[in-house]
């Protein structure tokens, strides 16, 4: 019994020591996610008026253009077809039309009564976009999303070394582990902060991460891949592919397909996707806070017959599960998910901040204070092949284990070749 438990001092010194590591190097990013994470979530407060500003109209006019009518306007202004509509039901607000998608994504404001293009807005010019630039590749592109990759894979293994060093090696102390300890000295205080937040952190955090790993490059394009050969994604019918319309002299007007779209009666912000050649369709789709409410779907633009329609059920479980966890990761679900975010940002903050702190007051002159492990330690095979599993999920994870075996080993060579 006393041979395991001095094992398992054994092991928590070693994850204490990359976890160490592992957060002193990390900590920086960290701070910069937490800090630009909490900024962001207010997106909608700054981007909201700057689109009220150039969509809400005044006019004395109670006829309104035809969307037909307010098509060609754009059409004259841009030479360029648009993407989609907004369904507009508020007769003091511009009509949207859309052209690109994601950062490219820019919105052109037709005034229904006059005809005009009353103004564009685009998340570019925001300094939101920065933001975000800032959060997600530092504004380092290509290789700051990789940065940003790597760092959110090593915290991953942060938390789970984390919560293995915090798990007690004798005996429950229920004040030490779940509750802060305000009146114990600055270094039982910080340590906690940093400790227990952790613990009553853990899901959310790795929740959050799921999250924002979608984004990435490699693990990112990774799930592409499972879910396009597992079949789990978005079925090839809900982007329009393989479906047509019946060609004939006239097409229907968007004015029809509105009425159409209107009837469908969709939840959330409706949208119709334009033909973009004449054997397409026009698709019709909504956003909801409610994922299990959005719909797809498809007519013909001649007849303006059903074509497909698609419920969310009809979507891959995989591209279910992780178009949840992003908007859970955007506060998209409500203001009750908002505020976990927000308050989930400044924990974090407060973690990475009461490390440091932590870890000044404990550090003694002239050492670095990296955890000592014994030189007879050797890692289980058990630790191995959860390092493994971790490695394949995370591959950017996997390439830093790689290098660091690597250092190790011509460290330890040149130690050998330098005594002999």
């Amino acid at each position: 019994m006393l041979h395991h438990k001095m094992k398992n001092k054994k092991l928590n010194q070693w994850l204490w020591k990359w976890h160490f590591i592992a957060g002193i190097v990390s900590l920086p990013f960290v701070l910069s996610l937490a800090i630009t994470g909490a900024i962001y979530l207010f997106k909608n407060k700054v981007e909201k008026p700057a689109i009220a500003q150039v969509q809400e109209i005044k006019t004395s006019k109670t006829n309104k253009l035809s969307y037909q009518q307010q098509l060609k306007t754009v059409l004259k202004q841009t030479n360029k077809k648009p993407n989609s509509v907004v369904i507009n039901n508020d007769d003091l607000k511009s009509t949207e039309f859309i052209y690109g998608r994601f950062s490219h994504k820019k919105s052109f404001f037709v005034n229904p009564y006059s005809g005009e293009v009353s103004g564009k807005f685009s998340p570019k010019d925001s300094w939101m976009y920065t933001v975000r630039k800032l959060h997600g590749e530092l504004l380092g592109g290509k290789v700051g999303t990789k940065i940003i990759e790597l760092v959110a894979s090593w915290m991953v293994v942060l938390i789970f070394t984390g919560l293995f060093v915090w798990w007690p090696i004798q005996k429950w102390n229920l004040k030490g582990l779940f509750l802060i300890r305000f009146k114990e000295g600055k270094r039982i205080l910080y340590r906690d902060l940093h400790a227990v937040l952790g613990f009553w952190m853990s899901i959310l955090l790795l929740i959050t991460l799921a999250g924002g790993l979608p984004w990435t490059d490699v693990f990112g394009g990774n799930f592409k891949w499972l879910q396009k050969v597992t079949n789990t994604g978005f079925p090839n019918s809900w982007k329009g592919i393989g479906l047509h319309s019946t060609p004939n002299d006239n097409a229907i007007s968007l004015d029809k397909m509105i009425a159409i779209a209107n009837k469908q009666n969709l939840e959330g912000v409706v949208s119709v996707n334009l033909p973009k050649t004449p054997k397409s369709t026009f698709s019709v789709s909504n956003i909801s806070k409610n994922l299990e409410n959005q719909k797809m779907i498809h007519f013909d633009q001649y007849s303006g017959a059903l074509v497909k329609h698609h419920n969310w059920s009809d979507v891959g479980f995989l591209m279910r599960g992780r178009m949840w966890v992003m908007a859970f990761h955007q506060g998209e679900f409500g203001i009750w998910n908002w505020w976990i975010m927000f308050l989930l940002a400044i924990t974090l903050t407060i973690m990475s901040l009461s490390a440091i702190v932590s870890y000044l007051l404990r550090k003694r002159k002239n050492s670095l204070g990296i955890p000592k492990v014994s030189s007879q330690f050797k890692v289980g095979n058990f630790v191995i092949f959860l390092i493994a599993v971790l490695a394949i999920i995370l591959p950017l994870f996997g390439c830093s284990v790689l290098l660091i075996l690597a250092f190790e080993f011509l460290t330890k060579r040149k130690k050998k070749i330098s005594v002999s």
